[in-house]
């Protein structure tokens, strides 16, 4: 079975090096980090490194450890969360001596000596415990592996407002709870914004357009995550802001990069399909979260185009 095989691998290998996305979210961290602290607690003597870029505002949640080249010799490395290969966070990942892939992704970039990919879980962190589950105790639950994988499910299930949230996400969110941790913190920490992102809200819903179908779309310019001092990983609070209007069915964020870089392009859906949108445009994601790239306003505008057509077709 292929969990056993993946946890055959772990137990083999002395050093074990595991990677996330970049830009990473709840679900990155928490997969990496509950991996790896659960690999740790069940064998002591393993080298168990987290490796990757900034983790931005979320360093409370978990930080990177000080991974050198050295390290990936005769190494097993796993990379979570991570959809693609140029998403990888250090791409030093493929510099180890065996590859395991876990995500829940579609498969569009099947990398990695050993894949577990299963596009219907809410996220790769509820992977990550029914790997611990599957494993009998060869690998180990314990408070700190239960808050980091209840903080990836939150994230990426929007605190289980997201239809990916299943009978199975709640029964793994409540047996992560009965660890010692306190989850009623870690949502409060989770749901904080600034005011400075606050003000960044209010900005979306005062220039957001949206079509006759329910398209919403609206730019962030530069200057104005500039002016409120905020950061790129900061900026993402207000991703989810135009989906709490009932008038909009899916949208689009564009976010202006520094001079040169293209456009950031989140999409988000109540029911469309948008990844195929997303792919068509450097991107890619789940079906109704995606990301992609702009690279100038005609690509603007040709996506914003895009999204209110298929927006009014799925009306019939």
């Amino acid at each position: 079975m292929l969990l056993d095989d993946i946890l055959t691998q772990i137990k083999a290998y002395d050093t074990i090096i595991i990677h996330r996305h970049v830009n990473p979210d709840p679900d990155a961290l928490g997969s990496q980090g509950g991996l790896a602290a659960s690999i740790q607690a069940a064998y002591p003597d393993k080298r168990v490194l987290k490796a990757g870029g900034e983790v931005g505002n979320l360093d409370w949640l978990s930080t990177m450890d000080d991974v050198q080249d050295a390290d990936y010799q005769n190494a097993l490395v796993i990379a979570v969360d991570t959809a693609d290969t140029p998403r990888v966070s250090d791409q030093r990942f493929n510099t180890g001596k065996y590859l395991i892939k876990i995500d829940h992704h579609p498969n569009d970039d099947a990398y990695g000596d050993l894949l577990w990919v299963v596009p219907d879980a809410s996220s790769t962190s509820e992977l990550i415990f029914d790997l611990i589950q599957h494993s009998n105790g060869q690998l180990k639950l314990n408070a700190q592996v239960a808050r980091l994988l209840y903080a990836g499910i939150v994230g990426d299930t929007g605190r289980f407002l997201y239809n990916n949230t299943s009978a199975h996400t709640l029964q793994v969110a409540a047996a992560l709870i009965q660890e010692d941790f306190d989850p009623t913190a870690l949502n409060n920490r989770m749901n904080a914004i600034s005011f400075a992102q606050a003000k960044l809200q209010s900005y979306v819903f005062n220039h957001l357009h949206i079509s006759e179908a329910g398209a919403g779309s609206v730019e962030i310019p530069l200057s104005v995550v500039n002016e409120l001092g905020l950061t790129k990983d900061q900026v993402h609070a207000a991703v989810g802001t135009p989906g709490r209007l009932g008038e909009v069915v899916a949208w689009v964020i564009f976010v202006e990069q520094a001079d040169g870089e293209p456009y950031r392009v989140n999409l988000r859906s109540k029911g469309p399909i948008i990844n195929g949108l997303a792919k068509q445009h450097n991107g890619g994601g789940h079906p109704l979260a995606s990301g992609a790239r702009a690279q100038n306003r005609e690509e603007i505008e040709a996506i914003t185009k895009q999204l209110e057509a298929l927006v009014a077709e799925s009306e019939h």
